[in-house]
């Protein structure tokens, strides 16, 4: 299918259907081209190769594969981009999108409730000599007050990990525009079906496709969307001979999940509302946090930008650590692990887990108690899991 004629198309359609490259065998299903390296016709012919003159003319897998530009071309027209590179994780293509733009001396903004492997990539840019600025992300006038001219990027969650902020695109695309600066957005708990991030105003938009767009906890992967001089000039030199490259079998398990993302979402959003609802007024939570309850500080926000409050859920239990694991431990149906989007159901407990790297004040400004539990809703029923969750918390 053509670039021109899938942006006619809606979203579920061209998750199914673009992209594809079929082989001389005309296969219905993508095929896995599950090799390292390919075949020159002449050493002229290599000689072009390697000049890199067109788009599906293939050298090495490290440098591209015929799977993985299928999923990079699927994902950057659900997205809305002009191009995409895939990783081998949402770290790799954090770590490339940032370090390949930057050089000792420039400067990038950051919203301070963050990821702990993104903190971890800022501070070593830091260490390489980009000077990194911390801000309270919702806050428009900390951006404005931060930024300068020549500050070289933003880069922020649009919905933050774990206490589910919700970043205002629009204003600070704004703000970083006008000095200049890239609007690098990590969109991963907004999912490419809520959020437009490059409609909004996001230069750069960055995914663990491990997450929603596999959504079957099988595979790392991640994505780097953006215009095309971004992605195959800036970006694709550093990752592929730094080794940051998805491998084509994981490429294959990303385009499947792609055919089914769409729906998927969705069903797992009108989950967490239905189960964010039942937990608000429990007496052991001290409160729930779901950017889709009115009582959320960015409902507003978020139901312009996303017209939903997704597929995370953060709560506090009000006895603290002791009782977060108390509650963790009774679990049946909902289980303990730090991946989320997935199909199955997972709940966190960030402060020992995905942010314990932090000091106990970053933590505390984060909001990051020690009561505080991240719940990834998954594709169960959603009284089973109302009903798993309230029986952990009763007791």
């Amino acid at each position: 299918m053509s670039d021109s004629s899938a942006k006619g198309l809606h979203p579920r359609t061209q998750a199914v259907h673009h992209g594809i490259r079929r082989s001389q065998y005309g296969e219905m299903a993508e095929a896995i081209f599950l090799t390292q390296g390919f075949v020159y016709d002449s050493a002229e012919q290599a000689e072009a190769r390697f000049k890199g003159t067109g788009p599906d003319e293939f050298i090495y897998a490290r440098y591209g594969n015929p799977t993985s530009r299928m999923f990079e071309d699927r994902i950057a027209t659900l997205e809305g981009t002009e191009d995409a590179f895939a990783t081998a994780s949402g770290m790799a293509a954090v770590n490339g999108a940032l370090f390949s733009m930057c050089k000792p001396g420039d400067h990038i903004v950051a919203a301070r409730a963050l990821f702990g492997s993104c903190l971890y990539v800022l501070d070593l840019l830091a260490k390489f000599g980009v000077e990194v600025s911390y801000v309270d992300g919702t806050d428009l006038d900390q951006w404005q007050a931060a930024l300068r001219p020549g500050t070289r990027a933003v880069f922020f969650e649009s919905l933050s990990n774990p206490t589910l902020e919700v970043i205002d695109i629009e204003g600070v695309a704004r703000l970083a525009h006008a000095v200049g600066a890239l609007v690098v957005v990590d969109n991963v708990f907004a999912t490419p079906v809520f959020s437009r991030a490059v409609d909004l105003g996001a230069d750069v938009v960055v995914y663990s496709a491990t997450k929603h767009i596999d959504g079957g906890g099988r595979a790392l992967a991640g994505v780097i969307c953006g215009t095309r001089q971004f992605v195959r000039e800036v970006a694709e030199p550093y990752l592929k001979h730094t080794g940051g490259a998805i491998s084509p079998f994981h490429s294959w398990l990303m385009l499947n999940g792609l055919t089914t993302m769409d729906l998927r979402v969705r069903a797992q959003a009108d989950t967490a509302l239905t189960v964010a609802q039942a937990l608000q007024g429990h007496p052991a939570l001290s409160r729930v946090i779901y950017p889709g309850l009115a009582d959320h500080p960015q409902h507003d926000l978020a139901m312009r930008a996303m017209g939903s409050g997704g597929t995370m859920i953060a709560f506090e239990v009000a006895g603290g650590k002791d009782a977060a694991f108390a509650a963790l431990n009774r679990l049946e149906i909902v289980r303990i692990s730090n991946n989320l989007g997935d199909a199955k159901s997972i709940v966190t407990h960030p402060a020992t887990t995905t942010h314990q790297r932090l000091s106990d004040e970053d933590r505390a400004y984060l909001g990051i108690t020690p009561g505080l539990l991240r719940l990834s809703i998954g594709l169960e029923d959603a009284q089973d899991l109302i009903d798993d969750l309230t029986w952990a918390l009763d007791a």
